[in-house]
């Protein structure tokens, strides 16, 4: 009994090693693996992988944005805050691979709304209003990764920091 429960706990743990091993024999098949800053949005490159087997794969762009707000009371006093760092992500969702190649649509980033820069912003107190100054809204940086479903780490990540 002891050497039954032994050999199944055995089998367990090789099934469940096999089933966590990622694509090791991916690889660029066409297209180019990389994101470029244009204003306020990131842009990342459509892409093909093969060696993938039918691991899906999610992928998933996020932009880290600042702005500029004034906080202005009734009396018409301005002080100005800088908004907390506000995040957009876009992904693919779970791309399936078809022939055991993987094609990686292009990504793009959403610039945050004015309205989300002033639900960061910390005024003085609830009498002072949030507003986003003209023309702040700035990209600082991007993370890309493309994640093989059931990989605890990311196949591809690309990052960087954007001009201002």
């Amino acid at each position: 009994m002891k050497r039954f429960a032994l050999f199944i706990a055995a089998i367990i743990s090789i099934l469940g090693f096999v089933s966590a091993q990622c694509p090791s024999g991916a690889h660029l098949q066409s297209g180019t693996e990389s994101c470029t800053c244009s204003g306020t949005t990131a842009n990342c490159n459509s892409f093909q992988l093969c060696g993938v087997g039918k691991r899906n794969a999610n992928v998933v762009l996020t932009g880290s944005y600042s702005a500029t707000v004034d906080c202005r009371n009734k009396g018409g006093n301005v002080v100005t805050v800088k908004a907390q760092g506000v995040t957009s992500s876009s992904s693919t969702g779970s791309i399936q691979p078809r022939n055991g190649c993987l094609t990686v649509p292009t990504l793009s980033t959403t610039t945050p709304t004015d309205s989300q820069f002033e639900q960061a912003a910390t005024c003085p107190n609830g009498n002072w209003t949030p507003l986003v100054r003209s023309e702040t809204i700035s990209l600082d940086s991007y993370t890309y990764t493309v994640t093989f479903t059931g990989c605890s780490s990311p196949y591809l990540t690309l990052g960087g920091s954007c001009p201002v």
